[in-house]
């Protein structure tokens, strides 16, 4: 995603509401839709949810522990970065909120500087999701392996060659019939099971 040549959505949520106001006039000034959300914690999450912002950013003000539980809410909420506006430095609550899955944090309210940020959070968040999507299918790819290895008492090589074999004559990509693998798997009755109802 090219930050610079694309309107962003971007939430602003926390803060004072002259603050928060101030923080939107920044973004809208640099050319992205702003959607402002006062704190309410207990909507905080859903609402994010519901409005699929590209990059969220929370300012962090004396209620540092509130803007923490903010930040914590988008990120189970979205699937969106998170930058922190610190209105005050506080190296505790930067080491808290990474945990919690901030990606960035900036100072101020520089129109360059935010733009570069979201730039470049933007990217790290596209290559993090892109990460753990190679993970997921590697997973995915493992546990189909270790099925066929049970079902047909192969060694793990020999399981993926059944895999890659059954890809190329279906013309389906591995992580398709890797999935097909384990959904079919609970529709099948275990040995037991089997040996039960052919003794009955």
């Amino acid at each position: 995603m090219d930050a610079k040549t694309e309107t962003l959505r971007v939430l602003v949520a926390d803060g004072r509401r002259e603050r928060l106001q101030e923080v939107a006039r920044v973004v809208a000034s640099i050319g992205h839709e702003v959607i402002p959300r006062e704190t309410d914690l207990m909507n905080v999450g859903p609402a994010t949810a519901i409005e699929n912002p590209d990059v969220a950013l929370v300012i962090v003000g004396e209620e540092s522990q509130q803007a923490l539980e903010v930040i914590g809410k988008i990120v189970h909420g979205a699937a969106c970065p998170v930058i922190a506006i610190l209105d005050v430095q506080d190296r505790t609550f930067v080491n808290e909120a990474a945990k919690r899955g901030l990606f960035a944090y900036i100072t101020g309210n520089d129109a360059v500087e935010l733009q570069s940020s979201m730039d470049i959070v933007l990217r790290r968040f596209a290559e993090y999701q892109a990460l753990e999507g190679a993970f997921g299918r590697r997973a995915v790819t493992e546990r189909a392996k270790g099925i066929l290895m049970e079902r047909h008492s192969v060694d793990e090589e020999n399981a993926f060659e059944m895999l890659r074999a059954h890809s190329r004559r279906t013309n389906q990509k591995l992580i398709d019939v890797a999935q097909a693998v384990i959904s079919s798997h609970t529709l099948l009755p275990s040995e037991r099971s089997a040996g039960e109802q052919g003794e009955t």
